[in-house]
């Protein structure tokens, strides 16, 4: 009876008044069937239509014949089948109208985006992640450990498991461990190191079929503008991609070694971080033409800055080093003072601090700075120029002897009081390269 009651109260209840901006219920509404509006709508339609049916033009009954009884459990059923029908077909045009917005995004890619994916996937196997060990003694259980102090990136040379990298890498490491794309860990042993151009090669004993060598460009035409691509493990985040264009070249760094300078370098702003160092550079067409190995950040984070050594330097140098296991370059076999402290004589050129008797320029009479017997500075010799080339500082110094070779003769122009003399020099490769 309750339920009888629910129905008959809301049968007869007063039919709900059409708001005026809601269609006639003589007029076609087919357009906007998929509309909350509509659907309001035509529930009221159907209600008021029922109304009449129910109650309109029919005379009332007594409740007590069984044919009111009947009529009336028959209006409720009615209401309660129309009821049900029209919540389901709301939930069902809702379902349909939300899912008429969601747009499926799109995974076609722009011509420059499928170059570099290409040039990602093709040019990662290539790339490995280099972990510096040193060894360390606990200082309670006196074990010694191998712990990690620091990590790079590098890059497969040939199939015969030759890794090349950054000097400043491997340096200070008592073990190093090459991780290849595909996570498989090798213990590397060092072939050489060329501590000048900050450049070393490792060796792992992986199968061939593992080992993808990187494709070797040129970096004598590059031009400022180009795009270019470096690919490494910034902060231990292996296999990172960044992009940016040459924004210079013929820039010069110095080794973080021995301080001599790196001529030639390439200047990008692609993000180089932390952990970048030792890692490929590339052109658009994926070929190497430089090693990240450095960047100028006061914070030591990339600021757009960042240099490669260029791959026709490393190329000749990564062939002695698996040919000989070291570079041979050659020395006068001086030391020399600061440009500064030159600079504050009021002259030009290379001041002669220490000239060894057994070293090229000690053979060949060049004289050191020293102290009399009173205990007054007598400088030197000053280094002005070197076959013909001017000196002005220890830069050129260095990158005039990168161009000779050992054994040949220099002739050393240098200023000795007030006069100048010219000495020749026979140049010799370092003691320990000999």
């Amino acid at each position: 009876m309750a339920a009888h009651s629910f129905f008959s109260t809301y049968i007869s209840s007063p039919a709900p008044t059409l708001p005026p901006r809601f269609p006639s219920p003589n007029r076609p509404t087919l357009s906007l069937s998929r509309t909350f509006a509509h659907r309001n709508l035509h529930t009221a339609c159907i209600v008021a239509s029922l109304r009449p049916a129910a109650h309109g033009n029919r005379s009332p009954a007594p409740e007590s014949t069984d044919g009111s009884t009947f009529t009336k459990f028959l209006d409720s059923f009615v209401v309660l089948v129309t009821s049900v029908a029209l919540s389901v077909s709301i939930f069902v045009t809702d379902v349909d109208s939300a899912a008429a917005f969601v747009v499926t995004p799109s995974r076609k890619l722009q011509t420059d985006e499928l170059a570099t994916v290409r040039l990602f996937q093709e040019n990662t196997p290539s790339v490995v992640y280099i972990t510096n060990l040193a060894s360390r003694q606990d200082a309670f259980t006196l074990d010694v450990l191998e712990v990690p102090q620091g990590s790079g990136s590098g890059f497969v040379w040939d199939k015969k498991g030759h890794i090349v990298t950054n000097y400043h890498v491997i340096r200070g490491a008592s073990d190093l461990r090459v991780t290849l794309a595909d996570q498989t860990t090798y213990d590397a042993k060092v072939v050489g190191f060329d501590q000048d151009k900050d450049v070393a090669v490792l060796r792992i004993d992986a199968p061939k079929d593992k080992l993808r060598p990187i494709p070797v460009g040129v970096s004598a035409d590059l031009l400022v503008g180009q795009k270019v691509f470096a690919i490494g493990n910034p902060f231990g985040l292996d296999h990172t991609l960044t992009t940016g264009v040459i924004s210079g070249l013929r820039r010069e760094i110095s080794s973080a070694a021995t301080g001599r300078p790196i001529q030639d370098v390439i200047q990008t702003d692609a993000a180089i971080n932390p952990g970048n160092s030792g890692g490929p550079l590339l052109d658009s067409s994926g070929n190497l033409i430089g090693i990240n190995t450095a960047i100028y950040s006061p914070s030591g984070a990339s600021s757009g800055v960042g240099f490669s050594i260029p791959v026709d330097t490393v190329g000749g140098i990564v062939d002695q080093l698996v040919q000989f296991g070291k570079v041979t370059r050659p020395i006068l076999g001086i030391k020399f003072a600061p440009d500064q402290s030159v600079e504050q004589l009021g002259v030009s050129g290379v001041l002669v601090l220490d000239a060894p008797p057994n070293g090229p320029a000690g053979k060949a009479g060049l004289q050191s700075t020293k102290r009399d017997t009173y205990g007054r500075l007598i400088l030197g010799d000053i280094i002005t120029s070197v076959n013909g080339k001017k000196v002005a500082n220890g830069s050129d110094l260095y990158r005039i002897l990168d161009q000779c070779k050992v054994g040949e003769t220099v002739t050393v122009e240098v200023l000795r009081g007030d006069h100048v003399e010219k000495i020749p020099v026979v140049l010799e490769p370092k003691p320990d390269e000999s």
